[in-house]
């Protein structure tokens, strides 16, 4: 592992502060950076996206994908979690917090706006930036890809019917375009480079792909960091003005992350998925598609919206607390490897004895 994968939280930290700095001091580079936007989608914050995950896409191998359904328990839980569990734990929590336990301090109609917004990335399951958590984690690439484009595919028919019953109204407006520009840009057009770059450097050498990624892997947490940068510049003026409302928002969505990620994991150890499926199926369900909620929001709300404040508020726990994640995925890998270990050494010692 490099120096930037070693120091990865270190580095996001700094970019946090980093962009709540520049945010501070250079408001008007932000805004103009923000307007760069076709269907409510970032180009540039999609730009620094693509550098992530480009190196993963490399590793896609398209002979060994067609052989994920044979190994369909890991789809299963995490479709499972995505859609029958995640929306509605989030809702719950959402109703506990500001209408019961914050009541005091938040006024009826910002509750009702917070708790959409919760909603709005409760039944949204993250499609680019789980392939950034998958490789942290070591999970399998192709098992990665196909999770995230069955959820993608899912997404398409379920998205406004949950949304609209969670939220109590019909006529949610879902931006289209936003939906399927995310996809092409996030997934479709990084995935057909990857396959391009993979084919052109295998017919080179054997080793010509692993050595690519790996030069390419300091680019691909400049990236993440990056992006960093960019989401907590975007909302420096918010944080700064709304601390304690911003820390309000964060508490449910935290709990619904680490509790979320706790049902899933318990799955994973009931249906014996192997590490390197069991980390991304995990992941997926824990993060969040914010590019949709937040575009969301702002249609059906507003842009000044308590929705849209709490589905930015999404945005900007999420990285820590999916770094949180990898690193317990990673741990409790390296746990369970040490085990058989330790075990044969205290039958040999036993025996010896």
């Amino acid at each position: 592992m490099g120096l930037f994968e070693r120091f990865l939280t270190v580095w996001v930290g700094l970019g946090m502060l980093a962009g709540v700095g520049l945010g501070l001091v250079m408001p008007g580079a932000f805004q103009a950076i923000a307007a760069v936007e076709v269907a409510h989608v970032n180009l540039v914050v999609a730009a620094f996206i693509w550098v992530m995950i480009y190196p993963m896409m490399i590793q896609v191998d398209w002979s060994a994908v067609k052989n994920v359904g044979r190994r369909p328990r890991g789809l299963v839980m995490t479709l499972v979690v995505n859609w029958l569990i995640k929306p509605f734990t989030m809702a719950l929590l959402g109703v506990l917090f500001f209408e019961h336990v914050f009541a005091p301090w938040v006024d009826p109609a910002s509750a009702r706006e917070y708790i959409a917004g919760m909603i709005l990335l409760g039944v949204a399951p993250c499609t680019a930036m789980v392939f950034v958590w998958s490789q942290l984690v070591k999970g399998d690439a192709n098992y990665t890809l196909v999770q995230v484009s069955v959820n993608d595919l899912i997404m398409v028919f379920a998205f406004a019917p949950i949304a609209a019953f969670l939220l109590g109204v019909t006529n949610i407006s879902v931006p289209w375009q936003t939906l399927v520009l995310s996809t092409v840009l996030y997934v479709v057009l990084p995935l057909l480079a990857g396959m391009a770059t993979r084919r052109a450097l295998a017919a080179r050498s054997p080793r010509a792909v692993a050595d690519f990624v790996a030069r390419l892997k300091p680019w691909s947490v400049l990236g993440l960091i990056a992006t960093v940068v960019l989401l907590f510049g975007f909302q420096a003026g918010t944080l700064v003005a709304q601390p304690l409302v911003i820390a309000m928002i964060a508490v449910p969505l935290v709990l619904q992350s680490y509790g979320i990620f706790a049902i899933a994991w318990a799955g994973a150890r009931l249906l014996k998925l192997p590490h390197d499926v069991a980390g991304p199926a995990c992941l997926i369900g824990t993060s969040n598609f914010f590019e949709l909620a937040v575009a969301v929001a702002i249609s059906l709300f507003g842009l000044n919206s308590g929705a849209a404040l709490a589905t930015v508020v999404g945005v900007l726990v999420e990285v820590p607390v999916m770094l949180s994640l990898c690193w317990l995925v990673n741990r409790s890998a390296a746990a369970r490897a040490l085990a058989p270990v330790q075990l044969n050494k205290s039958s040999g010692a036993a025996s010896s004895s």
